[in-house]
């Protein structure tokens, strides 16, 4: 079975480009899942429906690779993941198309090894800045470790609080948390899981000429 999943970064923007491509490769609208989710977060409900949804032998299908992962790294480590569990990708217009569902296909297959290599790269950059950034802020007098640990049961009063109606000023007053701390642990509100056929519900009417 296909499923479809679309993701743009803002509410500001429109899913509705990725949900035809995705229904004109006869994919239903109520197996496309979507998110309205920047890329930079793990919190994408409709990705998550989507991977528990797949069961061996489906495939999921994406627009372009970068609407699946946060990073190259990430997005091979789920295309890893994916296939253990006898899942595919598949993308519809990236350049070179992706198709891990499809190993007797040595250009699909070259695409997932150069996701490798990007991946490989992309981590060696980032040690490099890492280094970079630690011998700065070491010259400066900076401290450099790993953040205060924020005491788990006032973070939890904090989401009780902030879920109840308080704004981020009672917060910081109430538990004593700085307002960083907050921003940096505080856990994302739930979103509401959402397919295509959904957002199909709840677009707004559309007027003829």
């Amino acid at each position: 079975m296909d499923l479809g999943y679309a993701r743009v970064s803002t509410t500001k923007q429109d899913l509705d480009r990725q949900i035809m491509a995705l229904e004109a490769a006869d994919i239903p609208p109520e197996r496309i899942y979507v998110d309205k989710k920047s890329g930079a977060t793990t919190n994408r409900p409709g990705l998550q429906a989507a991977m528990s949804f797949a069961r061996h032998g489906d495939v999921i299908v994406i627009h372009t690779l970068d609407r699946l992962g946060r990073t190259v790294r990430d997005t091979l480590n789920l295309i890893h993941d994916l296939a253990e569990r006898g899942v595919g990708i598949r993308t519809l217009a990236d350049p070179i198309k992706v198709d891990s569902a499809n190993p007797d296909d040595p250009m699909a297959q070259l695409a997932v090894v150069l996701l490798a290599l990007f991946a490989q790269m992309e981590r060696t950059y980032s040690l490099e800045r890492a280094a970079g950034a630690r011998a700065a802020a070491t010259a400066k007098g900076r401290r450099i470790g790993r953040p205060t640990v924020v005491d788990p049961d006032k973070l939890a009063y904090a989401a009780h609080l902030r879920d109840t109606g308080s704004t981020i000023a009672e917060i910081v007053t109430k538990t004593g948390i700085t307002r960083t701390s907050l921003y940096r642990h505080l856990p994302p509100r739930p979103a509401a899981q959402v397919t295509a056929a959904e957002h199909e519900l709840h677009a707004p009417p559309t007027t003829e000429a």
